[in-house]
């Protein structure tokens, strides 16, 4: 897309949000520098006509974003995900956004279900129904599998809403990166990596066959977990725009009235929905990030049931141990501890003052901890070491962003349910269990065997790794006329063939001794 064309939807976007009164509610919200406050009001102003009006009884930002189409709606929800960047106020305002869309017709959906899957509704449903819930990129219908009789959820895109939406991120990165040009303090939220992230994110729900992918995931990872549940889903009947899951009868989580008039200890749900988000995500680094109560359902029997996974994270082994141990640290208040994983992480920069951080997370935990159980608050924690971690010249890191806003959502979902629930002795036994089993003796052998199992797959190049490297060492030691240069980097080869050596050797000693 061209410069023209991008300056053009960007002065749209301005002149919308100005009309919906939107502009500075999002510009104090993300606390933006001056420059970028004067670009946007340039950009506004002159581009009024260009402006869509929205739907006056929704709130302003809200308004400007369903003014502006599907894609911009599904940004707004990908944002509320990020407190570091628009602020937390309105994170939770851009909550709102789920199924705020209006569906697309009945034979729209039909057409796009033969399409898909080579034959007539007819055919592979003994009923198909209205929509029964529109959002941003798809809408879903309740139907009856023709060929088990069972009912089931069919999700299907909206028609176009791969061409809006690589129109759109073309100018959503452009509009990022003349934000790094002229407001240079923002790059700490790294806003090109923000685009990237909700692409990342959108990417994976316009084609369904990876959102099902991950359903699937996410379910056989819970399969032994109590009172959790993720829907079947039903391959013969999903493709590209289209998925199919088992249907799931329950109670929407956000309705507590209902819950209480079926005799649901909302205790017990509440402290289910933290342990089993923060299971998932060290257990088995992979988790819901998106678990607001219209993602939830409660089943008559008190089993917790996911549903949307369109939004989930991913964390590698390494950070889901400095996650745990930032957290235990907290829990135990052993700052200096926190603080040496952030440097150890290389969170923060190695010349930094180790003792003077710990001081700022102290600053951090103690006024929280001074409060009653019931007040104590994953949310203010987190914004306090948002701050902190920015003056420290930390890098904003998408996947712990994502990680810990997600916490601070359950958070809320489980006060919810219980006003009093003690977030700190409801994770503690959830983190504590995790390192046990993740940094004791069994954890270091367990290590070792996978260490050992990747040079095995390697066994029979190893010889030929070898003689390499001894090769470049008998060349180094060879004594010959050279730029002054060349000495060094033939000394540089030997050394590293000599660690190989060494790595080759000690793997070999270990393998004789098991």
């Amino acid at each position: 897309m061209s410069v023209f064309s991008n300056l053009l939807r960007l002065a749209r976007t301005a002149a919308t949000f100005h009309r919906s009164g939107a502009l500075d509610i999002a510009l104090e919200a993300a606390n933006a520098p001056r420059q970028l406050r004067v670009l946007m009001r340039i950009l506004a102003a002159p581009s009024a006509p260009l402006g869509l009006r929205g739907d006056p009884s929704l709130p302003p930002l809200v308004r400007a974003l369903t003014a502006l189409g599907p894609v911009y709606v599904k940004f707004g929800q990908v944002l509320s995900t990020r407190p570091d960047v628009v602020g937390p106020a309105l994170a939770r305002e851009l909550r709102v956004l789920q199924d705020q869309m209006p569906p697309f017709p009945q034979a729209e959906a039909e057409a796009e279900v033969e399409r898909e899957l080579g034959a007539p509704v007819s055919e592979l449903f003994t009923s198909f129904g209205p929509p029964i819930a529109a959002a941003s990129i798809a809408q879903v219908h309740q139907a009856v599998d023709a060929s088990t009789g069972k009912l089931v959820a069919v999700k299907v895109l909206r028609p176009g809403v791969e061409r809006a939406f690589q129109r759109d991120i073309d100018a959503f990165y452009f509009f990022a990166r003349l934000v790094e040009m002229v407001a240079p303090r923002t790059r700490r939220l790294r806003p090109v990596a923000v685009i990237a992230h909700f692409e990342g994110v959108v990417v994976t729900e316009l084609d369904l066959r990876l959102e099902a992918a991950a359903a699937a995931e996410f379910r056989a990872n819970s399969a032994d977990d109590a009172r959790f549940a993720v829907p079947e889903v039903f391959w013969p009947l999903s493709a590209r725009r289209v998925m199919t899951t088992a249907w799931v009868e329950g109670t929407a989580l956000g309705d507590v009235d209902a819950l209480i008039a079926q005799g649901q200890e909302l205790e017990r749900i509440g402290v289910l929905v933290v342990q089993t988000f923060l299971r998932h995500a060290l257990r088995d680094g992979f988790f819901h990030a998106d678990m607001h109560q219209g993602n939830l359902k409660v089943a008559a029997d008190g089993t917790l049931i996911a549903l949307d996974f369109g939004i989930m994270g991913r964390i590698d082994p390494y950070t889901r141990r400095v996650y745990a141990e930032i957290l235990l640290g907290f829990l135990r208040k052993d700052y200096r501890r926190v603080a040496e994983v952030h440097f150890e992480a290389g969170y923060v920069s190695a010349d930094r003052d180790l003792e003077a951080f710990a001081q700022a997370l102290r600053s951090i935990g103690e006024p929280i901890f001074g409060q009653r159980a019931d007040r104590i608050s994953m949310a203010r924690l987190l914004a306090h070491l948002f701050d902190v971690t920015e003056r420290y010249g930390m890098e904003t890191r998408t996947e712990l962003i994502l990680l810990q806003r997600t916490m601070v959502v359950v958070e809320g979902v489980g006060r919810s349910l219980d006003p009093h629930l003690n977030i700190w002795t409801t994770s503690q036994p959830v983190v504590e269990a995790w390192m046990r089993d993740n940094l004791g003796p069994k954890a270091a052998l367990r290590d070792a065997q996978a260490t050992l199992a990747v040079l095995a797959r390697f066994g029979p190049r190893l010889p030929a790794i070898a003689e390499r490297a001894l090769t470049r060492l008998v060349e180094a030691d060879r004594p010959a006329p050279s730029a002054p240069g060349a000495k060094l980097g033939a000394i540089v080869a030997a050394a590293a063939g000599a660690g190989l050596i060494g790595v080759l050797a000690g793997a070999g000693l270990i393998l004789l001794m098991l």
